[in-house]
């Protein structure tokens, strides 16, 4: 559905040439939701940009369902850009008109509905969003979780075929978050729309978002399906943000009477994550083990484990290897397991 290939962008500054994109070459695939994710000035937002051409390569090329956008008329720019809704961080709603108002403007710039029809779309769409009871509200009487689902409904008004969401939970507190999430999931479900996901979290990419690419100072420096890149972050970009969601640096965590031994991080995924296995294992070995940290939580629909464990204990090694014979990911990070 979108294809970026060799695209570079730079900005003059004071006089110069200031990079912003390096050589992206990325493709997001029709109906599923992808995750860009970096920090602040990592280049998120002006890559979203070009997906719609807000903003234009310095050089290479952007295919929209294997259009070559980049050499579109303005004409024909214009009808592919009536197929890319967007959501924006901070709602940009127009304050001097209804919430019904604001749903029904890209309707009527459009200018394919009669005033009926409009009114009509507008109302399927605050319906499934939650908010047709809001209908005459004005933005000021919303809360921000109410603005963002108007935000939905408007991008979603001219059925497009991709949406855009840039850093579109940053502004909304943990609880209206999950349920925006929900949303999100929902309508990428029934509409089959390919949803792009703009962020500086990876909780959020965790939770929606099929495959992503974590992008570091213009480039992309690691990509793939959601569970590989969160839970084995190979650069070190990656690894900085996975430990901001709570996974901390394991070998901090090591106490000083278990470098004897060794530190080893243990990942489960699916059903596995639920059994008993360390506790079999290790009772069958003899190994001694100290659990340093752990979580259990989910990815998207897939439930998953890590554990960072200290293990000591003559029969240490054979427990990994009964672990890594069940299907356990195990990593040694520190020491040496004998």
């Amino acid at each position: 559905m979108i294809e970026f290939i060799d695209v570079h962008k730079s900005f003059e500054v004071d006089g110069r040439s200031a990079p912003a994109l390096s050589g992206i070459d990325l493709r997001i695939e029709a109906g599923e939701v992808f995750g860009i994710i970096g920090h602040s000035g990592a280049g998120k937002s002006t890559l979203v940009r070009h997906v719609n051409l807000l903003e234009r390569p310095s050089s290479g090329r952007v295919l929209i369902d294997g259009e070559d956008v980049t050499a579109c008329t303005l004409a024909r720019l214009r009808e592919v850009r009536r197929s890319i809704g967007m959501i924006f961080q901070h709602f940009n709603l127009l304050s001097s008109q209804t919430v019904a108002g604001n749903v029904a403007f890209p309707l009527r710039l459009a200018g394919a509905l009669t005033a009926r029809e409009i009114r009509q779309r507008v109302a399927e769409l605050l319906e499934r969003v939650g908010l047709q009871a809001h209908a005459g509200k004005y933005p000021r009487q919303l809360s921000g979780g109410q603005k963002q689902r108007v935000g939905i409904a408007r991008a979603l008004a001219t059925r497009p075929k991709i949406l855009l969401c840039d850093e579109a939970t940053s502004a909304l507190d943990p609880q209206t978050t999950q349920s925006v999430l929900q949303l999100l999931a929902e309508i990428n479900q029934e509409f089959k729309l390919t949803i792009v996901v703009i962020t500086h979290e990876m909780d959020v990419v965790r939770r929606i978002c099929d495959r992503v690419a974590v992008l570091d100072a213009g480039r992309i420096v690691e990509s793939g399906r959601v569970a590989e890149v969160f839970l084995h972050p190979r650069h070190p970009g990656t690894q900085r943000l996975v430990q901001e969601t709570g996974h901390m640096n394991e070998t901090l965590l090591l106490p000083a009477h278990a470098r004897a031994g060794c530190t080893v991080r243990l990942t489960t995924r699916g059903a596995s994550t639920f059994e008993p296995l360390l506790c079999h294992v290790t009772r069958e070995t003899g190994a001694d083990f100290s659990i340093l940290s752990g979580r259990i939580d989910r990815i998207k629909d897939e439930p998953y484990g890590q554990l960072i464990l200290s293990m000591t204990g003559a029969g240490a090694a054979a427990a990994l290897q009964r672990l890594a014979d069940a299907g356990v990911s195990v990593e040694v990070v520190e020491g040496a397991c004998t």
